[in-house]
C-alpha cells in the first residue's frame, strides 16, 4: 500500500470553468487540447515549509505599515484554514493583496485614475496558528473598472494565496463581501457554476470580531481541496 497521501477530487461544478466566455481572457488562455495526467511524486506531495520566523510583526496589519493612517473603512478579516477532512491546517503561509479604498492597486500597471494612498501598500502575510486560524487588519477595498466588457466593474475583493502542506494544496483565490450588488454582474465570480460553491467565496459579517468604534469584522474560512474546497481563482 502506498504511503503517499491521497486527495479527493472537488465536486463537479464547484471550481471555475477553464473556459468562461463572459470572462474574456479565458478565451485565450484556457486549454485547447486534452489535459495530460501526471502521477503524484514526492515534489507534489511535500513542501514548501514556511515558518513563522519569516513573518514580521506588522505583516498582517496593512493599516500599520506606514507612518500615517490609510484612508478608508478599517476591517478585520479572520478565519480558519481547514483540510478536506475539516481539520485545521497549522503553520502555513497566507498572503493577501488588494486595491485601496478608492479601488486602485499600488502597482505600476494599474492605470485606473483613482488616487493612490501613500499610507497603504495593500499587501500582507501571516502564518496560521496551531488551530489553523489567521487574521488580517486592513482597509475595505473599493470597486474598480476593468475593461472586460461595457461598464465592467470588479466587486470589492481581496486576493488570497495559501501554501498548504504540499504543492497539491496550493490555492490562489479571491474573497468577496456580503451584499455587494456587483457580484451578480462579475464574470470572475460567476465562473463557478455551483451556487453553493460560489457562496463559499463570500465572507460573513462577524460582530464578535468587530472592534467598537474602530473596525468591522468579517470571517472567512478556507478549505484546501476535497468536496468542500474553496473555489480557486481562474
Amino acid at each position: 500500500m502506498s504511503d503517499k497521501p491521497g486527495y479527493r477530487r472537488p465536486q463537479a461544478g464547484t471550481q471555475p470553468d477553464y473556459l468562461h466566455p463572459a470572462y474574456q481572457s479565458t478565451n485565450l488562455r484556457s486549454p485547447s487540447k486534452p489535459l495530460v495526467f501526471l502521477p503524484h511524486s514526492l515534489s507534489e506531495i511535500t513542501g514548501p515549509t514556511i515558518g513563522a520566523e519569516r513573518i514580521n510583526e506588522k505583516d498582517n496589519d496593512l493599516t500599520a505599515q506606514h507612518d500615517g493612517e490609510p484612508q478608508g473603512e478599517r476591517i478585520i478579516i479572520h478565519g480558519r484554514v481547514l483540510d478536506e477532512n475539516g481539520l485545521p491546517v497549522p503553520g502555513i503561509l497566507v498572503e493577501i493583496w488588494q486595491a485601496n479604498a478608492a479601488g486602485r492597486y499600488n502597482h505600476q500597471r494599474d492605470l485606473h485614475d483613482a488616487p493612490l494612498d501613500p499610507n497603504f501598500t495593500g499587501t500582507g502575510r501571516t502564518v496560521t496558528d496551531a488551530e489553523g486560524w489567521y487574521q488580517f487588519q486592513t482597509i475595505k477595498p473599493g470597486a474598480y473598472p476593468w475593461g472586460n466588457h461595457h461598464n465592467a466593474w470588479r466587486p470589492a475583493h481581496i486576493h488570497f494565496s495559501l501554501f498548504g502542506p504540499s504543492v497539491l494544496t496550493r490555492l490562489v483565490t479571491q474573497m468577496y463581501f456580503p451584499g455587494d450588488p456587483l457580484l451578480e454582474y462579475d464574470p470572475i465570480y460567476n465562473c463557478v457554476p455551483d451556487t453553493s460553491a460560489k457562496q463559499r467565496l463570500i465572507a460573513r459579517f462577524d460582530l464578535e470580531k468587530t472592534i467598537p468604534s474602530y473596525a468591522l469584522g468579517y470571517r472567512w474560512d478556507i478549505v484546501l481541496r476535497g468536496r468542500d474546497a474553496t473555489p480557486m481563482e481562474k
